[in-house]
């Protein structure tokens, strides 16, 4: 049986962690089918079981530290 994987869209404010409802930055698809969300702080905790299990790990944790292009000097 061949797995196809579809490109994972980005994740959205409207997407909370599974764990605790905070905004999730990573998403993990799951080798049995079905996707989990996680938070940064669940995603890094979980991550060496997650592995074990995952087809794909989407993680979009550096939006944590990125500052967005059109923010000016005086905003950051």
């Amino acid at each position: 049986m061949t797995t196809v994987l579809t490109p994972a869209s980005p994740l959205t404010a409207a997407d909370r962690c599974d764990r605790c409802g905070a905004q999730a930055y990573v998403r993990v698809v799951l080798l049995s089918g079905g996707e989990l969300l996680f938070c940064a702080h669940h995603g890094r905790k979980f991550e060496p079981e997650l592995k074990k299990i995952a087809a794909e790990i989407q993680d979009e944790t550096e939006r944590l530290t990125t500052v967005p292009a059109s923010m000016s000097e005086e905003e950051r």
